[in-house]
């Protein structure tokens, strides 16, 4: 996926800094168990509290600002006039899991997979689980789940949700919310995989995200803002992967909000602004 649109401009958490990073040590405390030290970081992860997204807001900003359009994640408001009979534009929603295990070394790491090069879009890209919401999803921990175990058989009981931060608008614009869970017990996932859907289940630390490691960049522009795509290199195994656009960035902001720091580059997240008027064909280049 290609953009990295969130409602925040500025990295923040609000886990107790002092604390955190003695359970992301695994060898801080031997004493401490991998599982209580995933139990710990659960608890404190709890406690972030991710910006909402502004959806009911909107109808309210648009009269108190004048008739103009009001961004729909958060950024400032554009100049744009609105019609007498507007039509708020309103992106789909969707989620997506960043489900955390503990590796061998002790180390945090993320599931990711990718996507089956029979898709119509991103075939072949490295991508989290998810999928858009469908009805009789309860939030969007629910929806994560849900696509979670249609895309590689991992059973919803496995995993524990423990926070979801700010939305991410997609390249399609889709309302992407990353929910962020906890499998305590990674031998019990089996991954079966969908083929029509996925093609391969692999795991990445969370921390290389932020470090500016076997990273590169492009710099892409948008509606006059300027930003940059990240784009990192990745071998497990015998195996190559590219995480890079929507994915790289949602790990961008996970791994800042676990281990309590920016990365070690420069993200470069403009203010993007929702176009007046938006079809079924728009796509952010």
């Amino acid at each position: 996926m290609v953009s990295i649109l969130r409602t925040s401009s500025t990295i923040r958490s609000l886990l107790p800094r002092a604390s955190i990073s003695q359970f992301m040590d695994s060898s801080a405390n031997a004493s401490i168990g991998g599982s209580q030290r995933l139990l710990a970081l659960a608890q404190h992860l709890r406690q972030y509290k991710a910006p909402s997204f502004p959806e009911d807001i909107v109808e309210q900003s648009i009269e108190e600002s004048g008739g103009k359009v009001v961004s729909q994640v958060g950024f400032p408001e554009s100049a744009t006039p609105i019609g007498q009979n507007p039509e708020i534009f309103r992106p789909k929603k969707a989620a997506v899991l960043i489900c955390l295990f503990e590796g061998d070394d002790g180390d945090l790491r993320v599931i990711l997979t990718k996507r089956s090069s029979k898709l119509s879009t991103h075939s072949g890209e490295v991508a989290l689980p998810g999928g858009k919401a469908e009805e009789g999803d309860k939030d969007d921990g629910d929806t994560a789940k849900r696509e979670a175990k249609e895309e590689i058989g991992l059973d919803p009981e496995l995993v524990n949700v423990v926070t979801v931060l700010e939305p991410f608008l997609s390249k399609h614009l889709l309302r992407v919310v990353p929910v962020i869970g906890i499998l305590h017990d990674k031998k019990a996932f089996k991954p079966v995989l969908n083929p029509a859907e996925v093609e391969a289940v692999f795991d990445a630390p969370l921390e290389m995200f932020l470090k500016d490691e076997n990273r590169s960049q492009e710099e892409r522009e948008w509606m006059g803002e300027k930003y940059l795509i990240h784009f990192f290199d990745y071998v497990i195994g015998h195996k190559k992967y590219l995480i890079w656009g929507l994915t790289a960035g949602i790990l961008i902001r996970a791994a800042s909000v676990v281990y309590q720091r920016p990365p070690a580059f420069i993200e470069q997240n403009p203010k993007f602004k929702v176009p007046q008027d938006v079809s079924k064909d728009t796509v952010m280049r």
